[in-house]
């Protein structure tokens, strides 16, 4: 308990000072040069950042694109990751270590490598310019690693549990649901939040994919704010602590679930 508290406080000393200056300067009044050193707290302080952020950069659009894209790759990629991590768990083990193997094989190629077939694709298939392009990894997990962290799950579950699923005559996916989920629930929580985090902060693929402003997503919408006036750091800034906000309120939500499984076990 003690080295877990330790390691707390060494996270937070790490992440939270580089928090504090970005909602810091965020608040500073727009058009005024930078300050000499950090100041956490400026003289005057303003909110009016955040207005040009939301009318300039058209946060409030591409914030709903991000939201429909999330919505949609999340519930997707955490359902394709789980049937296929509890599979693993049913096949025999030579071809397990196969499709372990493949995975691993899978998660360490290079993701840009994938951006010239991907992109022929879905211009063969008329998918560019869409929000689909953004969704489809959801269709694989969107990671290898995804799979694989629900197998390590799967497989750590008692044996006899699954032995007397099969005395039961349930079947593979009634087990899968009824049985193996309902135990595995902070793993869903970890995997749903990582896919949301990764898919929020998604920008190359919808600088790829994207061309129509009105289907940017926030971190297209950031890079377009930053081009308007790349000294007015004030109104980036707080289009980058609107952006932000959610990723943290997701990680919190996760965090209360990882506590409160912990104190049920």
């Amino acid at each position: 308990m003690r080295w877990r508290s330790v390691g707390a406080v060494a996270v937070v000393a790490v992440f939270l000072p580089p928090l504090l200056m970005l909602v810091a300067g965020s608040l500073r009044r727009p058009g005024l040069p930078p300050p000499p050193g950090p100041q956490l707290l400026p003289d005057p302080m303003s909110a009016e950042g955040y207005t040009q952020a939301v009318d300039l950069g058209g946060l409030v659009r591409a914030g709903v694109n991000s939201v429909v894209v999330a919505a949609v790759a999340v519930p997707v990629s955490v359902l394709v990751a789980a049937l296929a991590g509890f599979a693993l768990t049913q096949l025999p083990r030579r071809l397990t270590a196969v499709v372990v193997v493949a995975s691993l094989g899978a998660l360490m190629a290079p993701a840009t490598a994938l951006l010239v077939p991907r992109f022929a694709l879905f211009r063969t298939l008329g998918l560019t310019d869409t929000l689909a392009p953004l969704v489809a990894p959801a269709l694989l997990a969107t990671s290898p690693l995804y799979p694989l962290v629900y197998y390590l799950a799967f497989r750590a579950l008692p044996a006899d549990l699954y032995d007397a699923c099969r005395l039961e005559d349930l079947s593979p996916l009634r087990t899968w649901w009824r049985v193996a989920m309902p135990l595995v629930r902070p793993v869903t929580a970890a995997i749903a939040a990582l896919t949301f985090v990764l898919t929020w902060s998604n920008f190359l693929d919808p600088l790829v994919y994207v061309y129509d402003r009105d289907l940017f997503t926030l971190p297209l919408a950031l890079r377009s704010l930053a081009t308007l006036d790349p000294t007015n750091f004030p109104v980036f800034l707080a289009g980058a602590v609107l952006t932000t906000v959610p990723p943290l309120a997701v990680f919190v939500v996760a965090q209360r679930r990882f506590l409160h499984q912990y104190r049920e076990s």
